[in-house]
């Protein structure tokens, strides 16, 4: 893959690989903050769902998780988190530059900081994230912004990898857009998100 991401499964099976869970096991905070998103019974796909925290944190409120990720080692560790939390989640491993995205099945999507693809393969993911969502479904999306690097406090060092706020309402320009907004805030998350960040926010509604 371009820009340092050459083999994506190497590279997250190489920090996946700490016995430590690298980005925690409770769930983003943004995420949890749209909880009203999430009704009981809902089938949700957590994009790089990695370590599972999000993924978990979902099936505790009786959604029908499904979950994927290149790293089998990622998968791994969120299986290990879902038995102990007495949750049942769905994982695939995939690469999301590559996946077949399915058509109109999810009530919605969860994409937390994958800021891993380039440009050209990141419209193809967001493509297929709003090819895969039914009429009326959700994404529920946070990334970085380009004053991220600037912090490094987690996140690629590319800043095309970055988010602003023009890209996505452009991306997304044709769903409703409930929320969109750059801002910072102090992130805890395992070892790999910590500190002063700049980030983005977003939650559209697929049209139909």
């Amino acid at each position: 893959m371009a820009d340092g991401f050459d083999d994506a499964r190497e590279f997250w099976d190489a920090r996946f690989a700490a016995a430590e869970y690298i980005f925690g096991t409770e769930p983003n905070r943004f995420l949890v903050s749209q909880r009203d998103q999430f009704l009981a019974g809902a089938k949700v796909l957590d994009v790089a769902t990695g370590e599972g925290r999000n993924a978990v944190w979902l099936a505790q409120h009786d959604c029908r998780v499904t979950g994927i990720d290149v790293s089998a080692l990622g998968l791994a560790k969120a299986r290990r988190l879902a038995a102990a939390r007495g949750v049942e989640i769905d994982l695939e491993q995939a690469d999301v530059r590559t996946w077949a995205w399915p058509s109109n099945r999810f009530d919605a999507i969860v994409s937390i900081f994958i800021q891993f693809a380039a440009p050209v393969e990141r419209q193809r993911v967001f493509d297929g994230i709003k090819a895969a969502l039914r009429p009326g479904g959700v994404i529920v999306l946070q990334g970085y912004t380009p004053k991220q690097l600037e912090y490094r406090t987690g996140g690629p060092p590319q800043v095309n990898h970055m988010y602003t706020e023009e890209l996505l309402r452009a991306a997304f320009s044709d769903m409703d857009i409930i929320h969109l907004r750059e801002h910072e805030d102090v992130l805890a998350e395992g070892t790999k998100h910590v500190g002063q960040s700049a980030v983005i926010d977003l939650v559209a509604r697929k049209r139909g």
